[in-house]
Formats: C-alpha cells, sequence, structure tokens
C-alpha cells in the first residue's frame, strides 16, 4: 500500500469547499445551464443553509434527503448538510411512489430538500407519517395546506448577508453519506461513509489523476450516484471547475459545452462511452477538443471494443483512465495508468494509493499471482457497513 503526500490540510468534506472558496472566492466553481457560480457564493449559501438547520435543533447526525438533479441547489444542500454535522442522503431522480416510500421509512430523514418538479410524486408519500421537521422545496407549486411540518420555500434560507463558516466539532469519523447502491442484484443497500472514508478516497483520487485548479470536468453522472459525488468532491478540492449538463440523451449538446467551456476532464461508464461512440458526432469533434486532458471509465466492465474505439476517437493527447470501484469503497479502488492502456486493457490496474488490494483463497489465505480468488480491498476509504443492515 502506498502512502498519499497530500497537500490537502481537509478533514472533512466541506473543507473541500471551504478551502477553495478562501482561495478562489470569484472563481467559477459551478456551471450549469445559465447558473455560474463561484466558491465564496456557494460557500456563503451552504453557510446560511447550515445556520438554518442547526438553529431549528437539526444537526448531530439528522438525516437529510436530497431529491435533486444535478444543479446549484444541490451542491448548496450537499455541503450545508455537512456543515451542520448532518447526514447526507441522496436518493435518485428515478424513483417511483413505492421505492422512494421503502427508502424513506428505513431513513427516517428529519428534512427532505427537493423541487417543484417532484412535488406531485411527494404528496403522493404521505409524509406526515415520517415525523419530517421541515421539507424545503425549490419553486413550490402546490398547495401544502394541511401538513404537521414546516414547508419553506428554497430562496427563504438565503439573504444578502455572508455566512462565516459555522464552528462545530465533527469528528473526522462521523458519518457523512448514506449512498444507495443500484440494486442490480439484490434491494438497494444503504452504503454508510464517514467524513474520512470520502476524503481519504478523494485526496488518492486527486493525486492519480493529477487534478490541478485549472481542471474544469463535465459532469453528465448524477451525483446522487457514488461517482457523480466523487467528481464534485475531488474538483471541489483542488478549486477547478464543475460543469453539469444534464441533457446527455442529446449529446451533441453536451460536446458543444465541452468546447466552448474549455472542458479538461470528462467520466462516464461503460454505457457513456458506447452512446457517445454510436450516437453522437464525436469523432466529428476530435480537433475541438484542444483542451481534453482525459477521460475516466468506472461503473462496471467496459469491452475491449468499445476501448479501442474510444482511443482511435479521442484526441491523441487524451489520457483514459479505466478505474474500478464500488459504492462501498466511496468510489475507487485501482485504476490502470493510461501508458499501459494498450498492453494491459483488460485489466482493472493497481490499487489507488492508500488502499490494498488482494487475492484470498477459501480459507482467507491470500493467494500468489496467477491464482483465481476473491478480490480484497483494505483501506482509510471501505465503508462503515450497510444502513441498518
Amino acid at each position: 500500500m502506498s502512502k498519499i503526500e497530500s497537500p490537502f490540510s481537509h478533514t472533512l468534506i466541506h473543507h473541500f469547499l471551504e478551502e477553495s472558496a478562501s482561495l478562489y472566492p470569484d472563481k467559477d466553481a459551478l456551471i450549469h445551464e445559465d447558473t455560474r457560480a463561484t466558491y465564496g457564493e456557494i460557500n456563503s449559501q451552504a453557510n446560511q443553509l447550515a445556520k438554518w438547520f442547526i438553529s431549528h435543533g437539526i444537526k448531530d447526525g439528522n438525516r437529510i434527503v436530497i431529491l435533486l438533479p444535478n444543479s446549484l441547489e444541490y451542491v448548496v444542500s450537499y455541503y450545508g448538510i455537512l456543515k451542520a454535522g448532518c447526514v447526507s442522503v441522496s436518493l435518485s431522480t428515478e424513483l417511483k411512489t413505492s421505492g422512494l416510500m421503502a427508502l424513506l421509512k428505513e431513513i427516517e430523514p428529519k428534512v427532505i430538500i427537493s423541487s417543484s418538479r417532484f412535488e406531485k410524486l411527494l404528496q403522493s408519500l404521505e409524509l406526515q407519517n415520517f415525523k419530517l421537521a421541515a421539507l424545503a422545496l425549490k419553486s413550490p407549486a402546490l398547495a401544502w395546506d394541511s401538513t404537521q411540518f414546516t414547508i419553506i420555500n428554497w430562496d427563504d434560507f438565503f439573504d444578502s448577508d455572508a455566512e462565516a463558516n459555522p464552528n462545530i466539532d465533527i469528528p473526522e469519523t462521523s458519518l457523512a453519506s448514506i449512498v444507495y447502491t443500484s440494486g442490480s442484484t439484490s434491494v438497494p443497500k444503504g452504503v454508510m461513509l464517514s467524513h474520512k472514508n470520502i476524503v481519504s478516497n478523494t485526496h488518492s483520487i486527486c493525486h492519480y489523476l493529477q487534478l490541478r485548479e485549472d481542471d474544469i470536468q463535465m459532469v453528465v453522472l448524477p451525483f446522487y450516484y457514488v461517482m457523480g459525488k466523487s467528481l464534485l468532491n475531488t474538483h471541489f478540492a483542488v478549486g477547478g471547475t464543475v460543469v453539469c449538463n444534464n441533457k446527455f440523451a442529446f449529446p451533441a449538446s453536451v460536446l458543444n459545452q465541452m468546447v466552448e467551456e474549455k472542458v479538461t476532464g470528462f467520466s462516464g461508464v461503460p454505457s457513456t462511452y458506447a452512446y457517445l461512440l454510436h450516437r453522437s458526432p464525436l469523432a466529428k469533434y476530435r480537433d475541438k477538443l484542444e483542451h481534453l486532458r482525459y477521460c475516466s471509465q468506472a461503473g462496471g466492465h467496459m469491452s475491449r471494443t468499445i476501448k479501442m474505439e474510444l482511443r482511435n476517437v479521442l484526441p491523441t493527447h487524451t489520457r483514459i483512465y479505466i478505474m474500478y470501484g464500488a459504492t462501498e469503497a466511496s468510489a475507487r479502488l485501482s485504476y490502470l495508468e493510461p501508458g499501459k492502456y494498450a498492453d494491459k486493457i483488460d485489466s482493472i490496474g493497481r490499487a489507488i494509493p492508500g488502499v490494498t488490494l488482494r487475492i484470498m483463497g477459501k480459507n482467507g489465505e491470500e493467494l500468489p499471482a496467477g491464482s483465481v480468488g476473491e478480490l480484497v480491498a483494505s483501506g482509510p476509504n471501505i465503508m462503515a457497513g450497510y444502513w441498518r443492515d
């Protein structure tokens, strides 16, 4: 296991935002449609949100659900929740009534943060049964007269005064986030990740991707997904810029924005790259993507055919990182160095800094090279467990 010589002083997840806001207060941190929000603006809003939580007794590990697409509201919610010492629980925006009902029963949230897009869904849930303290909505459009909890308009959290960073003692081992697995092989499980889990993994990823403050990441993956959340944290950790585009069904618009914003990084899962190769004009943009420093892939095995096509279509200067991980690992466990892309094209690479990977036999013994066994990972990024499981 290699040690990480980290230049960062972060011990808690929201320190990513706070340090970058101190160093680059006027720099664009988030770009989404017509919104361009600076680090200073995001940190100020997150502080005001945290102050509201604390002043209403919502703190000390209370779970707060975020039901929002990638947006400024999501980012402010995520870091504001953590600043208050609460637990962020981001849920899929694709959930239907029964699935959302089951998860809310398990989570028992104190607050739900959402928007008018999900109001009908939320009203179908009989939220009065969940002992909520508040429901915060961006641009509410429906009547909520008969509720036993506070309904607050998102914009009412904020005023023109910038708030100082909350001075709360939060141990790095505290639960920070519950991230639900996809449930592809069973019922979705709530992975419990501490501040230390996520911070250690973030530092490691920043190290091997050589991320810098001038990096600009195009994000098409949802933040409720562990890889999407990792893209947010890693780039806020180095003071980079995150460009959110929620219209990947129209990939030409994504490529256009990558050119316009001089994007340096793009990340996806195998289906993302298959879609780009076969249903987008990616090949025609090859000479236009002059700033694209790297692409990274995780989220399952990507076929050799897709990998070879991708290498042929992307600019020659664009480095491709094949990565392997799991929600239970806060995101990443291994990566294949771009220089070995052709020679080791079917490999998941080597352990990321700070992680140990071993191949174990049936009796728990470590097996020699060339053996078939179970892949066992250890490191500070490995989850605390499954929520109530």
